[in-house]
Formats: C-alpha cells, sequence, structure tokens
C-alpha cells in the first residue's frame, strides 16, 4: 500500500525526484573522492615532504567539498519541496474523498480517525518521502561506491566489510520486526485519544453540568497511559539502535586498525590508504545506519499508508449515475415501497414505506425516537440510498439524477443546527453565494432571528464559532432555517427543526414560512404534535413501519399510535 500511495502520488513530481537523485549521486561521488585525496596526501605529501603536493591536493579537496555541499543543499531543497507538495496533495485527496462519502462511510471509520488519518498519517508518510529524498536515496550510492573505493585501497582487508554489514543489518533488521506491531498499536491508540478529546470539548456543556470532569480526566487519562505505554515499548526497542550501531561502528574500527596495523607494519599496506579504508568503511557503515533509521520509519509509514489507503479506496454507498438526469421542475417527491436496512443489522430502520409530497403542500413525520424520521429525510435528499424500493423527485430516481442538482434543490435543515466558523452572512450564503444583504435579512425575518441578529454588535458580520457555540440552541436552529430559505429550494426538509423554539416563536415562524414556501414541497420531522396539526397530511411512523397516513383530524379518530402520542402531550379535545 505504501509504494502504491507513492507511486500514484509522486509521480507528477519526476522532474523533482530526478533532480534529488542526480544531485544525490554528484555529492555522494564527491564525498566518496575525498578520503582518496587524504590518502593520497598522506603518502605522496607528507610522507615525502611534498609541501607542493600537499598544498596542490589540498586546494582540488576544497573545490571537491564546496561542490559536495552544494549539491548536497540543492538537493535537500528539492526533496523538502516533493515531499511537501506529496503531503498537501495526500491531504487534499483525503479531504475531497471524505468529502464525498455518505453518513454511512463516515459512521463506518468515524471522525476522530478521519482527522488523524489526514494530520498524523500524512504528516507519518511525508517525513519518510522527505528522509527518502535526503537519506535514502544516498546511502546505497555511497554504500555501493565506498564498498567499490575501500576495494581500491586494499582488497586484504576486505573480510571486515562481509563481517560488519552483515552483522549491522541483522541486527538492526531484528529490533525494527519487533516495532511494527507497536507501530499499529500506537495509531489506533492515537485515533482513541482524538476520540476522547473530540468528545469532551464538543460535549463539555454536559460534562460540566453533570459534574463528570474527574470522570472523563480518568477516562482521557487512562487512554492517554495506554498511548504512553505503547510508545515507551516502542520507544525502548527504537533506543537500542545507536547503541547497536556505535558498537558495531566502534569494533569494526578497533578491527580496521588492528589489522591495518599489522598490514602496514609488514609493508602491504600504506598509512594513507589504511586511513582511507578506515574511513570508507565508515562511511559504509553510516550508509547502513541511514537505511536503518529509514528502515525504523518505513513500518510506521507502512501503516499510516495502509489507513490512509482504506479511506482512499472507500467509495461512497452513493453514487453518481453514469448519465444524469439533470432536469427537476417542480419538487414532487414520492416513495414507492422503500426501506433502508444499515449493513450488517438483522432489522430494517425504514420498510415499505410510500408516501407522496407535492408542491405547495405540508407533510409531517411524527414518530417515537428511533422510528425512523431522520433516516426517511435521508433517504430523500439522498445522504444514503435505499437499499429497497425507490425515492423519486418529478418521476424520476433520485439515482439518476445529477447529485449536484438535487442537492442545490433541496434545503435541509438537520436536526443537530451545524455552523461554520466565519460570520452570519457566511453561514447563510452557504446555500447561494450571490445573495444579497436584503435576501439575507427577509429571510433572517422568516426566520425570526432578524432580532437578535440586528442587535449582534456588527448585525451580519458578526463572527460565529466553529459549530455556532458563540449563539444559544435557538438562534443556531433560526439561523439554519434562514439559510435554507436564502438558497430558495424547491425541496425543504426539516428535520426537527423548531424543537429549540418556544411554542411563540415556533407558532410566528410557521405563519411567516406558508407564504415564502408557498410553491415548495415541505416536509417536517415532528416531536411536537403541536407543530404540525395544520398540515396537509401527516406520516405517523412506529419501529420503522407506516402506521398512519392523513390529516390530524382523521389521525385521531383512525390512528392508534398518533393518540397515543398526541395523549402523552396534551389533551385530545384540546388539539381537537
Amino acid at each position: 500500500m505504501l509504494i502504491r500511495l507513492l507511486r500514484s502520488q509522486l509521480g507528477r513530481y519526476r522532474a523533482w525526484l530526478l533532480a534529488v537523485v542526480a544531485l544525490q549521486l554528484v555529492g555522494t561521488i564527491a564525498s566518496l573522492y575525498l578520503p582518496s585525496l587524504n590518502a593520497d596526501i598522506i603518502d605522496k605529501g607528507v610522507a615525502v615532504g611534498d609541501t607542493g603536493y600537499i598544498l596542490h591536493t589540498g586546494i582540488w579537496m576544497l573545490a571537491v567539498s564546496l561542490v559536495q555541499i552544494i549539491c548536497s543543499v540543492v538537493a535537500v531543497y528539492f526533496g523538502a519541496k516533493t515531499a511537501m507538495s506529496f503531503g498537501r496533495d495526500v491531504r487534499t485527496s483525503l479531504f475531497s474523498r471524505v468529502g464525498s462519502f455518505s453518513a454511512r462511510e463516515v459512521n463506518q471509520f468515524g471522525a476522530p480517525s478521519l482527522i488523524t488519518r489526514n494530520t498524523n498519517d500524512v504528516q507519518q508518510v511525508q517525513m519518510l518521502v522527505l528522509m527518502s529524498c535526503t537519506m535514502m536515496v544516498a546511502a546505497p550510492i555511497m554504500c555501493v561506491g565506498g564498498i567499490i573505493m575501500a576495494l581500491r585501497q586494499d582488497v586484504g582487508l576486505s573480510w571486515l566489510m562481509l563481517v560488519a554489514v552483515p552483522v549491522l543489518v541483522i541486527s538492526i533488521g531484528l529490533i525494527i520486526r519487533r516495532m511494527v506491531p507497536g507501530f499499529k498499536l500506537m495509531q489506533k491508540k492515537i485515533d482513541a485519544v482524538n476520540r476522547i478529546m473530540r468528545e469532551q470539548i464538543t460535549g463539555i456543556r454536559v460534562v460540566r453540568a453533570f459534574v463528570r470532569e474527574p470522570h472523563e480526566t480518568q477516562r482521557f487519562g487512562e487512554a492517554n497511559s495506554d498511548l504512553t505505554a505503547t510508545a515507551v515499548g516502542v520507544g525502548r526497542l527504537m533506543v537500542l539502535i545507536f547503541p547497536t550501531v556505535m558498537l558495531i561502528l566502534n569494533a569494526s574500527s578497533v578491527a580496521v586498525l588492528w589489522f591495518g596495523g599489522h598490514r602496514v607494519d609488514s609493508g602491504a599496506m600504506e598509512v594513507g590508504s589504511l586511513t582511507a579504508f578506515l574511513t570508507y568503511l565508515m562511511q559504509i557503515l553510516m550508509s547502513v545506519m541511514m537505511a536503518t533509521f529509514m528502515a525504523i520509519m518505513i513500518p510506521r509509514a507502512s501503516v499510516c499508508a495502509e489507513r490512509i489507503g482504506e479511506v482512499l479506496q472507500t467509495h461512497s454507498s452513493v453514487l453518481p449515475p453514469a448519465q444524469p438526469v439533470r432536469a427537476v421542475a417542480s419538487g414532487l417527491v414520492e416513495l414507492d415501497h422503500a426501506g433502508f436496512t444499515y449493513p450488517g443489522a438483522d432489522q430494517p430502520v425504514l420498510q415499505d414505506i410510500s408516501l407522496r409530497a407535492v408542491p405547495g403542500r405540508t407533510t409531517a413525520i411524527i414518530g417515537s425516537t428511533g422510528a425512523g424520521k431522520t433516516t426517511l429525510l435521508g433517504l430523500l435528499a439522498r445522504l444514503i440510498d435505499t437499499t429497497a424500493g425507490t425515492v423519486r423527485i418529478d418521476g424520476v430516481d433520485v439515482r439518476d439524477l445529477d447529485p449536484e442538482l438535487l442537492w442545490h434543490r433541496i434545503g435541509l435543515v438537520p436536526q443537530r443546527p451545524y455552523l461554520f466558523t466565519g460570520t452570519v452572512a457566511s453561514n447563510l450564503r452557504y446555500g447561494n453565494p450571490d445573495a444579497t444583504d436584503e435576501q439575507l435579512w427577509q429571510a433572517l425575518e422568516v426566520a425570526q432571528a432578524r432580532d437578535f441578529v440586528e442587535a449582534m454588535s456588527d448585525g451580519l458580520e458578526t463572527p460565529i464559532a466553529q459549530g455556532g457555540t458563540n449563539v444559544s440552541g435557538g438562534q443556531r436552529q433560526r439561523l439554519c432555517i434562514a439559510r435554507a430559505l436564502v438558497a430558495e429550494p424547491e425541496v425543504y426538509l426539516f428535520d426537527d427543526s423548531f424543537s429549540a423554539l418556544d411554542l411563540a416563536t415556533d407558532a410566528r415562524l410557521r405563519a411567516a414560512l406558508r407564504p415564502h414556501t408557498r410553491e415548495a414541497t415541505v416536509v417536517i420531522v415532528a416531536q411536537r404534535v403541536s407543530t404540525i396539526t395544520d398540515a396537509d397530511q401527516i406520516l405517523v411512523l412506529e419501529d420503522g413501519r407506516l402506521v398512519g397516513v392523513g390529516r390530524h383530524e382523521q389521525l385521531l379518530e383512525t390512528c392508534p399510535t398518533y393518540v397515543e402520542i398526541v395523549e402523552s402531550q396534551l389533551a385530545v379535545e384540546e388539539v381537537a
């Protein structure tokens, strides 16, 4: 998965990568050439007292060093540019894919996990790309070149390389092999910490209201301790790597000096060649060590790449049609024996639901908690697809409609009103970026929100915090209703959107909505009977089934479930 991800995202940066390889090649060759020059200075300059040769070769060494430095700096620049661009592209791909998910896929992964995959996981793979461009390219060149140059200096000591390199590779490999499961577990622990933190921040009011701070602190502490314990376990293995490498490096140096000293004493080798051989052996082992650092990062990056790949390879269950229909005229909504079952569930959430909502009329949906009301609205808006039956708008199956056209024609006010970071105006223009201030004020007036927006310090330009946390629940609901009104869709879907309003405001809002939505199809999910008594038709749901259809007065006579709901809220005679 890691290779597939790198191949798919780095292809467009092939020129930069080729530049990195070329520059690293030149820089590494220059680095490998320096010990040979140093050996010549010792054997041909210092040993015979030739100052001119020392000076000439020294200047040449400075020139080679300058080339090596310039190539390394430019290579790191292009490597960093490639890595950062790679991270940007992967984050964009993830964001686009998650944006196409239906509620089903979002629930499958969970919001905290999706956030972690788009931040921490991408960062890990991005760091691998950066280190690959700066270290992984140079390491094999230096290793192979070092072996060749070392053999040129003295073949008799080559057996030391045959011993030192495999010992280093095997030692580091054994440590890394034990680290891979730890890295996988760490990412899951990070997900858990993010999930708990997100819950606590989002639900801070509930936590404080029920005085659950100690409990939540303990819950976060446990998750944090689990992550720390896992990280410490992986860290213990990581700290073994550097001492192991240094032990092998130092042992190899001692061996080269010991056996090389005997060869120098016997006349089979010169002092300069011994110095160069020792430098080349260190370069070889250092290149292996650089590769081991990469090997440390590869397991974790592989785990992260798998998690990123899971998201990128998951396709939305709400697929756009191959030949989309681009005509929605009036907004006639029909459900024909529609049903929905979550994957793996034993019982369907909705089954055999048929309804017809026509423009200019209001259709209300009521039922107990868990009856499937919100799921039904999700089918109408095609946030999820039916698993049985069909949903049609103007006689066309919603699965055959252009999704952008469909969603543009639908104004949804969700059960949990949500506002985005920005201003009142930017939130209201979410469905219609070209709306004028006059249109915004008109929508606010209909939604009974004009008074409190005018009372705000900056009116339409008043800042709104993430989620709308700086306004009350009722104000948030009214702003969301105004946002839907600004879009002027053919179909309005209100998912229990009046629950936070007092009865007087609710009544004024519904009265103001009637002329504004006279030609549109209106579907209202409600918990309060008083909200829907004047609806043109009321659908009563129970356990995912349709148990009653009709006007308020008809249902009082024909639907026991509706009567039970009414009686639980107020006397039947009062409503009648």
